[in-house]
């Protein structure tokens, strides 16, 4: 079953951020959209590209109202630990969420039981707190923040313009479709 239009399920969780602890949970996903950005596991290899790409595109992220959350198996000491050891990892300023006992991982269904680590997963989550965007990679390929942004673009439009849709490739400013009897067969 797709996690598509599905409500985010509840949990609690201990954070890093901004060089303090902070306990974080589904109430702070509702309200405004949001990403939780699942990786494998912290002191890694493509794991810290990958956040450090969202790092670096963080500003972008908020000024469209979103609100960035990594998360792996690891616990929020040890996000504090890579935060203070790596350059890259260094960069972020958004929740570093701790999932060390996988409960957020199955919530979102990107937990790879025999591993105790979580899939590349990515969600985009609507101020209701429902799913609109689902991407999840095989383990040695990364994503890419850019690409993020531009589906994230998207799926605020579609919400904001109902009767709308984007084609493939949209990007902000670009023409969207109306889906109707009147475009069947024209495109």
């Amino acid at each position: 079953m797709s996690l598509i239009n599905t409500e985010i399920k509840p949990f609690t969780a201990q954070a890093f951020k901004s060089g303090q602890f902070i306990e974080v949970s589904d109430a702070d996903l509702k309200g405004k959209w949001s990403v939780v950005f699942f990786y494998p596991a912290d002191f890694t290899f493509v794991c810290p590209t990958e956040l450090e790409d969202l790092a670096d595109n963080y500003a972008a992220f908020q000024q469209l109202g979103v609100e960035i959350y990594s998360v792996s198996t690891d616990t929020h000491f040890a996000h504090k630990a890579w935060h203070d050891t790596s350059d890259a990892i260094r960069k972020i300023d958004y929740t570093m969420v701790g999932d060390p006992t996988g409960l957020i991982s199955r919530n979102f269904e990107v937990m790879i039981e025999e591993a105790g680590l979580a899939d590349r997963g990515t969600f985009v989550i609507d101020p209701a707190g429902k799913i609109q965007i689902v991407e999840i990679n095989a383990g040695g390929i990364g994503r890419d923040a850019s690409e993020l942004l531009r589906k994230l673009k998207a799926a605020q439009y579609v919400a904001a313009h109902p009767g709308e849709v984007c084609p493939a490739k949209w990007k902000e400013g670009e023409k969207t479709l109306s889906p109707s009897l009147d475009l069947v067969g024209k495109i």
